[in-house]
């Protein structure tokens, strides 16, 4: 396991050296479990990863947490400090003379702040121009973990639109509640979002799922995802809780153009591929189906350690796909005070074409 950890830690430096950065700063975030397999918790206590271009990369982390740390010699070595240190100088001291810092993006602004007399002749960047485009390549074993929760929200979807999860007559933070408990039932380490949104709330792509109680005859949107084995899912299936072409043919008219921008979108996912190309794509169809004002979000979002990294699916991003590739494909049609739809699979770019982490049934499923 260690080898995996030296040998991005060595990208890194190759990195560092292609762009002339003299040290890597890395804090919170999962930059840091990527480079060495710890995370750290949200603390006003510093933990820092110091990578120098030369040299050896040191954690620095409060004597308290140094226990969590599993020890990884020869890949970092871990600097302990105690209460009447001071960390930030400690890490400072790591890269004397350094010119050319990269922070990562999470790092706490007091502390970039602390940081800053350290080094008053230093350029400050982004570390995500440095550990982004390596996080952003998965590799298989990265890939099998992405597939590994995709295939558990799978099972999760498919309980919902076989009708195994109650929906009429209760709230949606009750459902919302349920398939949170199936997603660390499924395996997963824990929730990181369930959205359920139920008629006019669905209008609301990011709803927070309150006491509106889901009614017959309604489209239900289901939004959810967790952390699997390190690695996130995401999936968004919609249900209508009763015979949607009798009930709601318009509804069920947009749905089908979505269906269709979905599923091309996905196609389009292939190796070379500009992102803004995918989101090209589903815009178009949605356009022409006469939704195109109502499509008000990007396609996509990158996936891994994160829910939301890079690369993101959406206009002006003209970075060609690259095999290992990770992202969501959905897009959405949203009519203020009346309904919203969305859907949602995990896509992942491989030599042999788009592979999706997600199966379950794309249809606008009626529950009667």
């Amino acid at each position: 396991m260690s080898q995996i950890y030296l040998d991005r830690i060595d990208r890194v430096r190759n990195a560092m050296a292609d762009q002339d950065v003299d040290a890597v700063l890395i804090s919170l975030g999962q930059d840091l479990p990527y480079l060495t397999g710890y995370e750290a918790m949200p603390l006003e206590r510093l933990t820092m990863l110091v990578v120098p271009r030369d040299g050896d990369a040191q954690l620095v982390i409060p004597r308290l947490e140094a226990p969590r740390v599993t020890p990884r010699p020869g890949v970092f070595e871990i600097l302990p400090w105690d209460e009447t240190d001071d960390p930030v100088a400690l890490a400072a001291s790591l890269v004397p003379g350094a010119t050319t810092i990269a922070v990562g993006d999470q790092m706490w602004a007091r502390f970039l702040v602390e940081l800053l007399p350290h080094f008053p002749n230093a350029t400050f960047s982004r570390a995500v121009e440095i550990v982004g485009p390596l996080r952003m390549s998965k590799d298989q074993a990265e890939i099998d973990a992405l597939l590994a929760a995709g295939a558990a929200v799978d099972r999760i979807a498919a309980e919902l639109q076989a009708g195994r999860i109650p929906l009429v007559g209760r709230t949606e933070a009750d459902v919302s509640a349920d398939l949170s408990a199936r997603i660390v039932a499924e395996g997963h380490h824990h929730v990181n979002f369930a959205i359920v949104a139920a008629g006019e709330n669905a209008a609301s792509p990011h709803h927070h799922p309150g006491s509106r109680v889901i009614r017959e005859n309604e489209v239900v949107l289901c939004d959810f995802g967790g952390t699997y084995d390190g690695y996130c899912s995401d999936i968004t299936r919609c249900v209508f809780t009763g015979d949607v072409e009798a009930e709601a043919p318009d509804l069920a008219a947009a749905y089908g153009v979505l269906h269709e921008a979905q599923q091309a979108a996905v196609a389009a996912a292939v190796v070379g591929t500009p992102c803004q190309e995918i989101d090209r794509t589903a815009r178009r169809i949605i356009a022409d189906g006469g939704y195109g004002e109502y499509f008000i979000h990007r396609t996509g979002h990158g996936i891994g350690m994160e829910g939301h990294e890079d690369p993101y699916i959406v206009e002006g991003n003209d970075l060609p796909l690259a095999a290992g590739h990770a992202f969501s494909v959905e897009p959405g049609i949203y009519v203020p005070g009346r309904w919203g739809i969305r859907l949602e699979d995990i896509v992942v770019a491989t030599a042999d074409g788009p592979l999706p982490a997600n199966n379950a049934d794309h249809h606008l499923v009626s529950l009667t």
